[in-house]
């Protein structure tokens, strides 16, 4: 895929998305606009669906709106508040931990650097990304498992791992597209270019993809 054609492949997917559902950290942040509720709900999203996050999220903030409040929580009760998320334990110790670190270093406030952020246990790069793009409005790209298989089979990134994803497209990826893109291909990887047996038929981008490392699809 050629720099130009990546404009016309984005429009593509912000039409197609009118259709679709937001993620559920995406739907947290346009509805609560606060980066500590959308550093927690990423956390609880992760090796989860968003079926399951948006009401875990919904829970553990009708009982704990900021870090303050999150952070004097019993761990068994925050527990009983997010399952079933995945590994909805530990989880629980990490965002009390979280809590506990933002009172006593930040007044309860999230940081807005993606390196400060990822000193946070339990904090990778895509939710340190997904922190300053949609908790703060600043540029990032968030790079998931949808972001860095779509990139790839497009052909628009030749990358092993989601990190060296993240690094190209910092590169060449136009900056009016930073915050939005995780958005897009998270939606088009749950509706369309699927893990598995994509539905390239019905893809509006068909004809700019290449399908790099797809053996079979409907």
């Amino acid at each position: 895929m050629t720099d130009e054609e990546i404009h016309e492949v984005m429009a593509h997917f912000t039409l197609a998305s009118r259709e679709w559902v937001s993620p559920a950290v995406t739907i947290v942040s346009q509805r609560e606009g606060d980066p500590f509720k959308v550093l927690i709900s990423c956390i609880l999203s992760l090796r989860t669906h968003d079926r399951t996050t948006g009401p875990a999220s919904e829970r553990i903030f009708s009982l704990a709106p900021d870090a303050a409040t999150l952070a004097e929580l019993p761990p068994e009760e925050v527990e009983r508040a997010i399952y079933p998320v995945g590994f909805y334990r530990v989880k629980a110790a990490q965002i009390i931990a979280i809590a506990r670190r933002l009172c006593r270093e930040y007044g309860g406030i999230v940081p807005q650097g993606i390196d400060e952020l990822l000193t946070f246990k339990g904090v990778g790069r895509k939710t340190a990304n997904l922190v300053v793009t949609l908790g703060y409005g600043m540029p990032g790209i968030c790079v998931d498992t949808h972001v860095h298989r779509i990139c790839n089979r497009l052909g628009y990134v030749v990358t092993r791992t989601p990190d060296q994803t993240e690094s190209v497209l910092r590169e060449k990826l136009p900056s009016r597209y930073w915050i939005g893109i995780n958005d897009l291909l998270v939606m088009c990887g749950q509706n369309l270019c699927l893990p598995v047996s994509p539905r390239c038929s019905v893809c509006p981008v068909t004809r700019f993809c290449p399908r790099k490392g797809v053996e079979r699809w409907r």
